[in-house]
């Protein structure tokens, strides 16, 4: 079974999975450039993160969309177990949002210059790419646009949640926008930082109640919250 699975990877997912990231790349670029982000910087990739884990055949079960209200702005935090994070919340979160990502990712052949395109935030920690990356989310939520920002600021190791940085929740503040913890749990499973190809799996994306972003405390209440849907073992960082 495994030795069948070998082959249709090699044979069938891979070629697939490229053709249809370029595709989807294409069109996310050119219908962001003539028509604008807001709505081509979401669907077609919100598309290709669905067919992506149909044929690696990863399920993705979805709990607490009701939580959230299509109509408002949010700030989504969630811990970052692996690449399989990004098909999750693309392709099953269900709500309009830019990434806040690393500004690394903008050297991947057409994906970069696609996500620039669609209006992504690429975070630049250099002394001045911070104030200019700050400036680009502002613009983004001033917008009424949401975000998703992994606090952790790269994948985990260990499978364990790391610690979180401040910048997602000081940009809520700003903007006194609702603070909504997502859980993501099986991503690590999937495809680990260390691995280069997926496995077959199940993800579970919890959406958790929004938080107050004027609460002292937010940052310390989304972790508790993204860590209550985790097995211990994976909420200690």
């Amino acid at each position: 079974m495994l030795a069948l699975y070998r082959i249709y990877q090699l044979l069938v997912m891979l070629p697939l999975m490229a053709a249809v990231t370029i595709v989807a790349a294409v069109i996310t670029a050119t219908g962001s450039i003539a028509f604008g982000g807001r709505w081509w910087g979401y669907y077609p990739a919100k598309i290709w993160a669905r067919i992506m884990c149909r044929l690696t055949l990863v399920s993705v079960e979805v709990r607490g969309r009701e939580l959230i209200d299509p109509n408002t702005s949010y700030v989504f935090v969630a811990n970052h177990q692996g690449a399989y994070d990004i098909f999750s919340v693309y392709g099953f979160l269900g709500h309009n949002f830019k990434w806040m990502m690393k500004r690394s990712l903008e050297k991947i052949p057409l994906v970069g210059w696609a996500c620039k395109r669609a209006g992504h935030i690429y975070v630049d920690h250099t002394a001045h790419g911070i104030a200019a990356t700050m400036k680009a989310a502002q613009r983004q939520l001033a917008g009424g646009m949401s975000l998703v920002v992994f606090p952790e600021g790269a994948r985990t190791l260990t499978g364990k949640m790391g610690r979180f940085k401040r910048g997602a929740f000081t940009l809520a503040q700003e903007f006194s926008l609702p603070v909504v913890p997502l859980t993501i749990d099986g991503a690590f499973a999937v495809m680990p930082r260390t691995s280069k190809i997926p496995r077959p799996g199940r993800i579970i994306l919890t959406i958790h109640p929004a938080i107050d972003s004027a609460d002292p405390d937010v940052m310390e209440l989304s972790r508790k919250a993204i860590a209550s849907a985790l097995d211990a073992e994976k909420a200690i960082g």
